[in-house]
């Protein structure tokens, strides 16, 4: 026979005298149900119905969060209540100032087997709205904290939450493997919610995240890797990571984005089944010299964008560096690039693919694509320095760089002109 094993242990964050009013500061009751659990060797920490404030407080291994239907745990407005943390040692800096950075509302380090979960979308509530505020009067010293970061840690779930206004980046995955995120609503305000990116993946392997909505004030979802020599020296690349079934709207930046800082290099990403809409750009690859490394792989399938101002981005002149140390001659590759099943309508500019002779962006690749245009401008299709194909029927009218294949993958035209640029930022 096999050997029994205990299920793991329940606790009530009531049982650590905590108090859902929405004023009594619960941090002690969050510290030591956790520490129950990590002296458990496991459990499950049930936040019940209610408005739970407190200040940043640590998961431990082998943990679920449960947000009861009704549940809010609500983050303290005061930054003197969160902790300072050493930058991430792939920026080199916190990204908004040097020195130390604000630690995240919910924070885990080094750890196995953490699930973050709820009954009928629990929400975790940054209440982002003062850090915002003293972000934009400059009067914060550190950078802003995220709203959940997990750093170097494995199996990881989080599903079936609601996570909003978070003083800056939401969801913060950093040098994790085995991660699932479903069924879950990121949000903060379209405008006005600097910084506030919706899931982050940064140096992160075996991901997936799916059938989510995210409407934030910043990218919804950022792939990263580490800023320039810093990550490179961190070595740790974005890999293997699949983006299935989101809807998206980013007014101020991107639905789905890679980079600016892939310095760790980023591959193997599949975008598919994603709706974009009422969005500044769509999918959008950023980078710049200095940050090294590579972007390569990416497939990009059933894309639906709808009222978007530039559709498809790859923009290789990003230039916001951490300091003067980095290496001018560290360029990227980007090669591999594939969009098939693009369509959608209201998108001012389809394509701004903007490769340049540093940075030549190599083996792009259209198949399938209809999308309805604002009005009937040419150049709508921009590129500079790309090399690739087109199979089949595309609209609006490719740029002249691109080869011209049959459905049947038939050479039609071969071009000589991939260097040629028609990018145009005035409209």
């Amino acid at each position: 026979m096999g050997q029994w094993v205990a299920a793991p242990p329940v606790y009530d964050l009531r049982e650590f005298g905590g108090v859902g009013d929405g004023r009594t500061l619960n941090t002690e009751a969050f510290v030591a149900a956790v520490a129950s659990i990590a002296e458990r060797g496991g459990g499950r920490l049930v936040v019940p119905a209610g408005r739970w404030l407190t200040a940043p407080f640590n998961l431990t291994s082998r943990m679920t969060l449960f947000l009861a239907a009704g549940a809010e745990i609500l983050g303290v407005q005061d930054e003197r209540y969160w902790p300072l943390m050493s930058p991430l040692p792939s920026y080199g800096y916190g990204r908004e100032h040097r020195g130390p950075r604000y630690g995240s509302l919910i924070h885990g380090q080094d750890l196995k087997d953490v699930t973050i979960t709820g009954g009928q979308n629990g929400t975790i509530n940054g209440q982002g709205q003062s850090w915002w505020s003293k972000f934009r009067k400059k009067v914060l010293n550190h950078t802003r904290g995220p709203l959940v970061q997990l750093m170097r840690s494995s199996n990881i779930t989080i599903s079936n939450i609601t996570l909003r206004d978070s003083p800056f980046w939401t969801l913060h995955i950093y040098d994790c493997k085995d991660v699932t995120i479903s069924d879950t609503t990121i949000l903060a305000p379209i405008v006005g919610a600097p910084n506030t990116d919706g899931i982050d993946p940064d140096s992160c392997e075996n991901v997936v995240i799916k059938n989510c909505y995210i409407s934030v004030g910043d990218d919804g979802i950022a792939i990263k890797s580490g800023w320039d020599q810093y990550g490179i020296a961190y070595g740790r690349p974005s890999t293997n990571i699949i983006i299935h079934n989101v809807t998206i709207r980013s007014m101020v930046s991107a639905g789905v984005s890679i980079g600016s800082e892939m310095s760790g290099g980023v591959s193997n990403v599949l975008v598919e089944n994603v709706h974009i809409w009422d969005s500044r750009r769509g999918v959008r690859i950023k980078t710049a010299p200095g940050r090294g490394a590579y972007v390569s792989n990416i497939t990009y399938r059933n894309i639906t964008l709808e009222h978007i101002r530039v559709g498809i981005v790859i923009k290789t002149d990003y230039n916001e560096h951490p300091d003067e140390g980095f290496d001018p001659k560290a360029v990227p590759i980007i090669e591999n690039i594939s969009y098939s099943s693009i369509h959608g309508h209201g998108v001012r500019v389809p394509v701004r693919i903007q490769g340049s002779a540093e940075i030549p962006v190599k083996n792009v690749t259209f198949h399938d694509m209809s999308v309805g245009l604002v009005d009937r401008k040419n150049h709508v299709f921009q590129c500079s320095f790309v090399q690739g194909q087109v199979i089949g029927y595309v609209f609006p009218v490719p740029c002249k760089n691109l080869d011209l294949y049959s459905e049947r993958r038939e050479l039609v035209k071969q071009s000589a002109l991939q260097n040629i640029s028609d990018i145009d930022y005035s409209f």
